[in-house]
């Protein structure tokens, strides 16, 4: 069986928080609480969830933009925490990511041309001509014309914006692109341009994405298998296929029954949650979800529940699966 190219191994993000300007920290947002996964080479694994339960900060301290708390992040058999500051810079050409505001990711300062070109400077790859090449390969590739290259970001719409973030990111050739909710900002008509260039770049060069996203209409598109998080932990993890067709968790459930139904004639019966979302300072001591599920058992409340298989391919941490 084929090596993961991306393996994630109970990851944590805690941040501290201060409860007064002269006492020091004693509790901790547990933005990202011991989340593990895999993503095999030229895939792409979906994370989703809703606002605030840590997919984000995920894809950041993985990409060590944010350095985790404890956890391991395996990158083509390399520990990335293991490496040397020069190390990992190094790494990173390998490993990039296109942010969700494509207007506050570019600098405003700097032409398409100079945006394009910092990363090749910063690895030294290429000549200035060999610079100029790859530049203008790379704007084709992504639907740009090269005539572009002297204006500002702030010149273009947010669709060709997000195309300029993506030919950032492909400059320097990378095997991983995690992508950070990239269409959420944009007018749907834009979104599926969007969308069908990631597949068609990734059919091109061999991309494996890490694709965040809290719109699973989006991810059953785009994506080969999913995660679904709840408060910073996974709730459900495996197939796209499978997750989509049965879900095992409350939480997906309640997810998927919110997808619009284009059909007027389907009727589609929506779960509507109660209560609010815990404190991630305080998370509930057996499962994350626990105080929002209809189906809540006495053990979920004492009992943080495992990933446990429930098929090929597919898992979950409910204790409904006993």
């Amino acid at each position: 069986m084929a090596k993961p190219l991306l393996e994630v191994h109970n990851l944590k993000v805690h941040f501290p928080v201060k409860s007064s300007l002269f006492r020091r920290s004693r509790s901790f947002v547990k933005a990202v609480d011991d989340v593990s996964f895999e993503i095999f080479r030229g895939e792409t694994l979906g994370l989703v969830g809703e606002s605030g339960c840590g997919k984000s900060t995920t894809g950041r301290a993985i990409l060590h933009l944010l350095k985790p708390t404890s956890g391991q992040v395996i990158f083509a058999g390399a520990d990335l925490a293991a490496l040397s500051g020069e190390e990992l810079r190094k790494k990173r050409k390998d490993l990039q990511m296109v942010f969700q505001d494509p207007f506050a990711s570019l600098n405003p300062r700097l032409t398409v041309e100079q945006i394009l070109s910092e990363p090749l400077q910063a690895h030294h790859v290429g000549d200035p001509d060999e610079r100029r090449q790859r530049i203008a390969e790379i704007m084709e590739v992504c639907g740009l014309s090269s005539s572009c290259l002297k204006r500002y970001a702030h010149e273009f719409s947010g669709g060709q914006r997000q195309r300029i973030c993506i030919a950032r990111a492909l400059i320097l050739k990378p095997q991983l692109i995690v992508a950070d909710e990239p269409v959420s900002a944009l007018d749907v008509s834009i979104q599926s341009q969007i969308l069908n260039l990631l597949q068609d770049l990734q059919e091109e060069f061999g991309l494996t994405y890490l694709f965040i996203s809290h719109d699973l209409g989006v991810v059953k598109h785009l994506c080969s298998r999913v995660g679904v998080m709840y408060l910073g932990r996974l709730a459900e993890i495996g197939s796209a296929e499978k997750i989509y067709a049965r879900p095992l968790h409350p939480y997906t459930e309640t997810l998927l029954s919110a997808i619009p139904v284009c059909d007027p004639r389907v009727k589609k019966e929506r779960i509507i949650l109660r209560g609010d979302v815990p404190s991630p300072v305080d998370p509930p001591q057996g499962c994350a979800f626990v105080t929002r599920c209809p189906k809540a058992l006495d053990i979920c409340r004492t009992e943080r529940p495992a990933l446990q298989k429930a098929a090929e391919d597919h898992y979950a941490a409910c204790h409904l699966l006993r």
